[in-house]
């Protein structure tokens, strides 16, 4: 689960050492409620100009 994005580990961490935390992935900051709320009122915005170009133009 994105791999790509997660930080390298490190090889030689052995079993003894207590479990690191899970590095959080790329789509981290987009679970977050501010942004997913401005994403959305940009959102309706565009749908709006994009409505009122089909129907009242």
């Amino acid at each position: 689960m994105n791999d790509e994005c997660a930080l390298p580990r490190d090889p030689a961490v052995t079993a003894a050492d207590p479990p690191a935390p899970e590095p959080r992935g790329c789509l981290f900051a987009l679970s977050q409620p501010p942004l997913m709320l401005f994403l959305t009122f940009i959102a309706v915005l565009l749908l709006i100009g994009a409505l009122h170009d089909l129907l009242v133009l």
